[in-house]
């Protein structure tokens, strides 16, 4: 994921900051509770297509 691409996304529910997770290869939004898939390098930014986090997966995330 382009740093120059994350820092200009934004979660389209809540408007927030996004963190990109690697190993998953999704943008995850804390605030939304929600992790949007990156699909052949481009992140499917659709409500929709997002699932929702666990408690768990949530403090796991970094600060």
């Amino acid at each position: 994921m382009d740093k120059r691409l994350l820092d200009i996304l934004s979660c389209p529910v809540t408007k927030g900051k996004l963190i990109y997770d690697r190993k998953a290869q999704e943008l995850v939004s804390r605030s939304a509770r929600l992790a949007y898939p990156i699909r052949n390098g481009m992140p499917v930014m659709l409500e929709e297509e997002a699932r929702t986090l666990t408690q768990e997966e949530l403090e796991q995330l970094p600060t």
